[in-house]
């Protein structure tokens, strides 16, 4: 039976370049979430790794169903008698020189119960004004993923997954109406999450009506990149119900699946679309 009312949390961080300190810090947040009433919570993109350059993450790949990234996820999950989103964690592809950037969802027992490959790979260069070069190409590292979109059934509705660059493609979030919740764990830079993050996040809960949970990596990294944080929670009339600008932190906030029924009731725009 479908719960109407419980609390979700998102965890933000300011991961680094060694595993185990950033394993020590989402086990500490996550009981955090759990003190706060929280059935479910989700850690942001690259959690576990923020490396020195990019091709670090391939060192700390694990196989699917197996390592200790994935083993800390069902312990805490266990532990805490919690559903967690693990945000990402690089998963072997297959390939010697790319991994998938995987989100996986851990349900109260600590069952895999979904996963999501990203399939959006971000990609980005400017010359800053003062000459400062800013470039990512996700693709030299990671795999496209192949398996979206992945949606899921819980005892809090169902619940639509995604990870950051993905937030740009509203085509991806079409194929979740009807979805109670979207996740969207997130490592914004500090450059486009400042121009763009806030009203893509509204954007895809307001359009398809529905809660959406969005834990971000927020801060300056040892490694240098700086990311933007504001971690929030934004319900189906798009409104941020909790933000965290930046540093280590928690959010959350109350799903009420009644006032989302409300909202499409009064506004029934998910009937009323047309186009395939």
């Amino acid at each position: 039976m479908t719960e109407r009312k419980f609390r979700i949390a998102g965890i933000q961080m300011v991961s680094t370049p060694v595993v185990a300190e950033n394993l020590k810090a989402a086990g500490e947040l996550l009981a955090r979430a759990a003190d706060a009433g929280a059935k479910l919570a989700a850690l942001p993109e690259y959690f576990c790794l923020l490396g020195m350059k990019d091709t670090d993450k391939l060192a700390a790949r694990e196989s699917y169903g197996s390592g200790p990234i994935q083993d800390f996820l069902r312990e805490a999950a266990q532990r805490h008698k919690m559903w967690i989103v693990g945000g990402t964690l690089p998963i072997d592809s297959g390939l010697p020189n790319k991994i998938l950037n995987t989100s996986l969802v851990f349900d109260a027992s600590g069952e895999t119960v979904a996963r999501y490959d990203k399939i959006h790979l971000f990609g980005f260069s400017r010359t800053h004004a003062d000459g400062r070069q800013e470039r990512y190409d996700e693709a030299r590292t990671i795999e496209h993923g192949s398996n979206a979109p992945v949606a899921l059934d819980t005892p809090f509705g169902r619940v639509g997954l995604s990870v950051c660059y993905d937030l740009r493609f509203p085509e991806l979030y079409r194929r979740y109406v009807g979805a109670d919740l979207i996740l969207v764990p997130s490592a914004f830079t500090a450059t486009t999450g400042q121009a763009h993050w806030e009203p893509l996040l509204r954007a895809r809960a307001i359009e398809n009506l529905a809660y959406v949970l969005a834990p971000a990596q927020g801060g300056t990294h040892v490694n240098g990149r700086s990311t933007h944080g504001h971690s929030m929670i934004v319900d189906p009339w798009g409104t941020v119900l909790d933000e965290l600008a930046s540093g280590a932190g928690v959010v959350t906030a109350e799903v009420d699946l009644d006032h989302l029924t409300e909202c499409r009731e009064a506004l029934p725009a998910l009937k009323h679309k047309t186009l395939a």
